[in-house]
C-alpha cells in the first residue's frame, strides 16, 4: 500500500474564467511539480481539451481522469470523471447536445481555448460554456453512474452552484464521493467518501486542495475500487 496525492477537479483554458495560457500541458506540468499523482481535468460543460490532456499526462507520467463539470438545470455543479478517454468524449457530446446555445461573452467570461495533442492552440469555442444545461441533477448522476464514471457533486459546501445551496439538501443517491472545500465531520457523517479538489482556474491554484489517499498502487483502477469500497 502507498499514499498518493489526488486532485480530480481542475480546469484548463477551455473553461470560462480560466487563464488563457492554462493549457492541458501546462496544467499537467504544474500538477506534477506540486506532487500530484492522479490528476483530473473537468472543464465546464465540455470535454474538448481531453485529448490534449491525455497526451500531457502520458508525457509527464501522471494518472489521468477524463472529466467534465456539468452545470445542471438547477445550476448545480457535478463532476463526472472517466478512467478512459473515449467514454468521456461520448459523455461530453451528450452534455453538449443539452447545452442551450448562447454566444460567449469574452469580456465577461474570457476566451474558451482548445489545444491539440502537440500542445498547440487550435480553436476557440464560441458557444458560452458558463451556462446551465437542460439536464436535471438526477439525470446527470444516473447517466454518469450508468456509463461507469465517478460521479461527484462538486464543492457542496460552497454558497453557490452547489447541491446544498441550490437544492437545499443532498439527495440520497449512490455518488462515488462528495467534494468539499473545507472538510469537516459534518460531511463525513453523510456516508460518502469526502474529497477536496483545487477547482483550479489559474496556475497558482493548481494543487491547493489536493488530498491523500491510501491505495495498493497508483492507478485509476485502484482509486475507483477504493471509492467504490
Amino acid at each position: 500500500m502507498g499514499r498518493y496525492r489526488i486532485d480530480l477537479h481542475n480546469h484548463s483554458s477551455l473553461s470560462p474564467c480560466a487563464e488563457d495560457d492554462l493549457s492541458p500541458f501546462l496544467l499537467a506540468i504544474e500538477a506534477k511539480e506540486k506532487g500530484i499523482d492522479i490528476l483530473g481535468l473537468s472543464d465546464h460543460n465540455s470535454t474538448d481539451n481531453l485529448r490534449a490532456f491525455a497526451e500531457a499526462c502520458r508525457i509527464v507520467d501522471l494518472v489521468p481522469f477524463f472529466g467534465i463539470e456539468v452545470t445542471t438545470i438547477e445550476e448545480v455543479h457535478v463532476l463526472v470523471l472517466f478512467d478512459r478517454l473515449a467514454p468521456a468524449l461520448a459523455f461530453g457530446s451528450w452534455v453538449n447536445a443539452h447545452l442551450p446555445y448562447y454566444p460567449n461573452n469574452e469580456k465577461l467570461f474570457g476566451r474558451q481555448l482548445i489545444y491539440d495533442e502537440d500542445g498547440g492552440q487550435t480553436a476557440e469555442v464560441k458557444q458560452m460554456l458558463a451556462t446551465a444545461t437542460t439536464l436535471s441533477f438526477e439525470e446527470v448522476i444516473d447517466k454518469g453512474l450508468g456509463e461507469g464514471a465517478l460521479v461527484i457533486p462538486a464543492h457542496i459546501d460552497r454558497g453557490s452552484q452547489s447541491v446544498l445551496s441550490n437544492l437545499g439538501f443532498l439527495p440520497e443517491l449512490p455518488y462515488s464521493a462528495i467534494e468539499v472545500v473545507k472538510p469537516s465531520s459534518e460531511f463525513e457523517q453523510l456516508g460518502y467518501p469526502v474529497l477536496t479538489g483545487s477547482d483550479a482556474h489559474r496556475f497558482e491554484e493548481v494543487g491547493i486542495r489536493s488530498c491523500l489517499i491510501e491505495l495498493p498502487d497508483c492507478s485509476a483502477e485502484a482509486l475507483i475500487a477504493a471509492l467504490n469500497g
